[in-house]
């Protein structure tokens, strides 16, 4: 269990996707001009991360390493999140199409989003079992969500601001994320083995 919580807080604020390993950029940026779209994005990478990790797992664990296919890994982990992403789709174009229409081209792109392959890859490097891949890759989405739905915040309150014309838009995106990143930076130094009580 306190395992469980070390990869809960290290997934999701040590190391976290976008802010740490800059991964997930592009639905970042895209995604991130109002609050009520980045949330329901940082849902769907939520449920794609946790969804595709634990799969990603049995996939390799029970098929690829048995027989001996590993070279396919990176193929087979697309296709489980190809998979998980046009079931997402459905499901928000039947009981939200509002959401759906706000996502736009962004939803099809979680299948390529290097966030989600990412956790996928990192979860079978770092050894964990079924259920630490699990929760590694909800941290994870928890994270990317998080980072997401505080810089969609801080832009909307930008957009009452007085920027200068040089920095309208994707210069002082990157400017905000780059100030953002320095703040989830303090998580680092953090003990959370000591935290947890291990």
């Amino acid at each position: 269990m306190k395992n469980l919580l070390v990869i809960l807080f290290t997934q999701a604020l040590v190391n976290n996707f976008m802010l740490s390993r800059i991964l997930g950029a592009c639905p970042f940026i895209g995604v991130s001009q109002q609050v009520e779209t980045a949330t329901g994005m940082s849902m769907a990478v939520v449920f794609v991360m946790t969804m595709a990790s634990a799969i990603s797992w049995l996939v390799q664990n029970l098929i690829l390493n048995p027989l001996n296919m590993g070279y396919l890994q990176t193929v087979s982990f697309i296709l489980v999140i190809a998979a998980l992403v046009q079931f997402i789709e459905m499901f928000l174009k039947k009981n939200s199409p509002g959401l759906y229409k706000a996502l736009g081209i962004y939803l099809p792109l979680i299948t390529t989003n290097c966030a989600v392959l990412g956790v996928a890859i990192i979860n079978i490097n770092e050894g964990y079992n079924l259920v630490e891949a699990a929760v590694s890759g909800a941290a994870a989405g928890l994270g990317w969500g998080l980072a997401i739905v505080l810089f969609a915040a801080i832009r909307e309150r930008m957009r009452l601001a007085p920027i200068p014309k040089c920095m309208e838009g994707f210069p002082i995106a990157l400017v905000t994320t780059g100030l953002l990143a320095m703040a989830f930076l303090g998580f680092s130094g953090f003990d959370v083995a000591r935290f947890v009580g291990m």
